[in-house]
């Protein structure tokens, strides 16, 4: 008996000090054990990701891929699937596994080494969260006694669904919901049970078993988990022998981009960076939802593309990418591989010359495919010399092609042709006029060669898109759109540029006095010049900042009247929106809201609106006031010129609504022109081409072009939707240079140069065609305060009659004709222009 009390003396003894030891360890790390209550608001490292205002996702920033899931989210199989591989006795243990441990243990004295076996779970989670991944004693018993206090803290659930969405799975993807869309692009819900076994797999060997990179190893680890799965009968044997026999089918998958728009989405970016940092910003969560509206953005994009294009090959083809062979053909094979090699963007492929016929040839593209390039396709390819100058127009394929050269194509929608890369730039900005919501914005040509966002950016000339702003002042002071104003050679120069200026219509002609509509819809430059004289410099650069232009960027000399000052396309859709939306100037925005982790919605827009501010509500004991009062709400909820609440923002009022009205029937005249044509008596406005694409009779707007046609600009809108176009070179010191009016004819037919409507005006035209397709005109209405008058059209004064010398125009009441024409004179201030240069300015 003695022996068996001292074994029980022994065992005692080496309890209590097991107990101690325990005790000991626990007081010794206690310490550098950090508060597992944590746990219950960690927030896990999620990227941002920015959305369209139609929940299409734009772009997604962050090192890391993690979508948030769930424990009700993620399917049972699958839980299943990482139980039986990584703690079958999860749901039973209190942290630590002892049967575990003591395999962990025999394994550590009979072989000396460490194993990771031992771990639950729980202790993963531990370790995931609070230590690092080194294998020490020390950590191992910081790790135990963290899986007990967080089984204390947290549910099983809870603990489970933080492994899920913790684990690193490879390839950038953190959880299991990051994983389903990388490697399958798939939501958890549609793997199948190879697909979720596979996932199973990747937390203790994202690297060595990645199905993307090591395919063969990848396999037996998922057949090992199937196996696993069999064995604890979670899946049938006729499950287990399916799953095994699926072929590997992961591929990566990026972020599933819905609407590619690169500009705004760098715009959101830098936004948040700028409220939150940078690491807050990339790890946050945050979802940005974005104004813009998916169809409009892609209509901008094409509209933007189409009309870079159209101006690239108007001057000339430069020529082949480069010259794959000269005398002895390469190999398919290694045709393919050099094509390879150059990345194709922006509708541009690489292929390379086959053959060539007569009027047409024979081209392998990049991924095998060979296509025939017929004539249509070529017949643009003059050769390049200058943007003033293009060669002769070909005859023949051999004029532009070569066997053996590498070069770009691009399918225009209908069919296949030669193309290159633009070397020209362009922007391209359309927002709400009575909000500011930016709708759409491409700030360039391709973001993939150029990051400069030209809408927000580039600060460039204005041209002819200044006249509106120098008109609305004279209107402001007392013009009228039947003020005639002399259009005749300016004489008297204008010396505080330091040199003599004297501006000069463009083509060099001049009717004599001219009515300010006429003026306007035609760019007649002296008559904008001596409109500013009228109003003077310091009431023309005040007009200009109030429209938000800076005052910095403003010459003080007469050069503003034709648009010398400097600004981006974004200030010009905002002062063009001005006219759009009855004289009040918005604020620009692009956030329309801003949503945390969880879902909750931080930060919402409250844009500037373009109405009168709805008057507060009198309230009143007495029955027949509370009657009135009532009444009076009625009648203001119909009023359009009234919104918003008790939070709303209102935008200032910078001209009267009666002046914004006048202007924009002047900018009408712009695009539809006037006069009678039956009558021998019609003109056109710059913009005529948009009155035949977008053929719409609620359309305004204005071309502009700077000197040398360095820049060129179309801004315009209708009461819903405001748009701007700027085409240009960055380099300011190029000029787009001059083409043959036809750029397919036979030989050269009519020397213009660039200019706003030729430029500019078919990307506003296509644009604008498309994003208001559907939608209903909006008839014209004048608004309170403007009366119709018949006019005499050569004198601007009171008309009796109703032939074609007359019509009716709109003032601002007051300051109509009191006088009648005294005599039939004929309507000097009215010219038929045929020449291609007069109908681009």
């Amino acid at each position: 008996m003695k022996w068996f009390k001292r074994i029980i003396i022994a065992l005692f003894s080496l309890g209590l000090l097991g107990i101690g030891a325990i005790a000991g360890a626990y007081f010794y790390v206690l310490p550098d054990l950090p508060d597992v209550n944590t746990l219950k608001t960690v927030k896990l490292q999620t990227p941002l990701r920015i959305y369209s205002n139609d929940g299409k996702l734009i772009s997604q920033f962050g090192e890391k891929r993690r979508i948030p899931v769930s424990f009700q989210d993620v399917p049972p199989m699958l839980i299943n699937a990482v139980l039986d591989t990584e703690d079958a006795r999860f749901f039973e243990h209190h942290g630590i596994d002892p049967i575990g441990i003591t395999r962990a243990a025999i394994i550590l004295i009979t072989t000396g080494k460490k194993s990771q076996g031992a771990s639950t779970i729980t202790q993963q989670v531990a370790r995931g969260f609070f230590l690092s991944r080194e294998k020490t004693y020390i950590r191992k018993i910081k790790e135990i006694f963290l899986a007990i206090k967080i089984e204390k803290a947290l549910s099983k659930e809870e603990i489970l669904e933080l492994y899920l969405n913790r684990s690193f799975l490879g390839n950038r993807a953190y959880g299991v919901g990051a994983a389903a869309q990388v490697y399958y692009g798939k939501e958890l819900e549609e793997l199948t049970l190879p697909e979720m076994a596979m996932i199973a797999g990747l937390p203790q060997a994202p690297s060595a078993a990645n199905p993307i990179r090591n395919p063969e190893r990848a396999t037996n680890r998922r057949n090992w988990v199937l196996s696993r799965m069999l064995e604890k009968k979670n899946i049938t044997q006729t499950q287990y022998k399916n799953a095994i026999q699926a072929p590997i089918s992961a591929r990566y998958h990026g972020a599933e981009i819905n609407l590619y728009a690169p500009y705004i989405s760098e715009m959101a970016r830098d936004y948040l960076v700028d409220k939150f940092g940078e690491e807050e910003a990339y790890t946050g969560g945050y979802n940005i939802y974005t104004s813009i509206d998916s169809k409009l953005q892609l209509d901008a994009q094409q509209a933007l593309r189409n009309n870079v294009y159209a101006y690239d090959e108007r001057h000339g083809y430069r020529g082949a990418i480069d010259v794959l062979w000269t005398d002895t053909p390469l190999e398919t094979e290694s045709i393919l591989e050099h094509l390879k090699q150059t990345r194709a963007f922006q509708g541009l492929i690489p292929a390379a010359v086959m053959s060539i016929d007569e009027q047409s040839a024979s081209v392998l593209t990049s991924d095998g495919e060979t296509i025939q390039l017929d004539w249509q396709g070529l017949k643009w390819a003059r050769k390049f010399i200058t943007n003033k100058r293009q060669g002769k127009a070909p005859k023949a394929a051999a004029d532009v092609l070569t066997v053996g050269e590498k070069v770009w194509l691009r399918n225009n929608g209908e069919f296949w042709q030669l193309s290159q890369i633009p070397v020209v730039s362009s922007a391209i900005v359309s927002l709400d006029p009575q909000n500011g919501a930016i709708q759409a914005l491409v700030g360039g040509f391709s973001f993939h060669t150029s990051q400069y966002n030209r809408v927000t950016q580039a600060k460039r000339q204005l041209g002819s898109n200044i006249k509106p702003f120098i008109y609305t002042a004279a209107i402001e002071k007392g013009y009228t759109l039947s003020t005639l104003i002399n259009n005749a050679p300016i004489n008297n120069a204008d010396t505080r540029q330091g040199t003599a200026w004297r501006p000069k219509n463009s083509p060099d002609r001049y009717t004599g006095p001219t009515r300010l509509r006429v003026g306007l819809a035609q760019s007649v430059n002296v008559m904008s010049v001596r409109t500013m004289r009228y109003t003077g410099l310091d009431m023309a650069i005040d007009t200009l900042v109030k429209f938000g232009f800076d005052r910095d960027d403003i010459p003080r000399n007469e050069s503003i009247a034709l648009g010398s000052n400097s600004v981006t396309p974004l200030q010009v859709v905002t002062a063009f929106s001005t006219f759009a939306n009855g004289g009040y100037k918005v604020e620009p925005y692009f956030v329309e809201s801003i949503e945390d982790s969880y879902g909750n919605v931080i930060e919402t827009s409250n844009p500037t609106l373009a109405c009168t501010p709805a008057p507060a509500v009198v309230k009143s004991d007495d029955p027949f006031a509370a009657m009135a009062e009532e009444f009076k709400q009625k009648e203001q909820a119909t009023d359009e010129n009234i919104c918003g609440g008790p939070d709303a923002r209102y935008a200032e009022q910078i001209i009267s609504e009666q002046t914004a009205f006048l202007i924009t029937e002047a900018l009408k005249s712009v695009i539809w022109g006037g006069g009678n044509w039956s009558k021998g008596t019609g003109w056109n406005g710059t913009a005529w081409r948009a009155s035949r694409v977008v053929n719409r009779r609620d359309i305004a707007g204005k071309t502009g072009t700077t000197n040398e046609s360095r820049d060129t600009w179309f801004s315009g809108f209708n009461p819903k939707l405001a748009t701007t176009v700027w085409v240009g070179f960055d380099d300011h010191s190029k000029e787009l240079g001059r083409t043959s009016w036809n750029a397919n004819a036979a030989k050269d037919q009519i020397s213009a140069a660039e200019a706003g409507a030729k430029t500019a005006g078919p990307g506003w035209n296509e644009f604008m065609k498309n994003a208001l397709a559907g939608t209903p005109e909006v008839p014209t209405t004048p608004p309170e305060g403007i009366v119709s008058v018949r006019i005499d059209l050569a004198t601007g004064k009171l008309s009796r009659k109703t032939d074609y010398t007359s019509k009716f125009e709109y003032f601002i009441s007051g300051t109509e004709p009191k006088e009648f024409a005294t005599e039939a004179v004929e309507s000097n201030d009215i010219f038929i222009d045929d020449s291609a240069e007069d109908l681009f300015q």
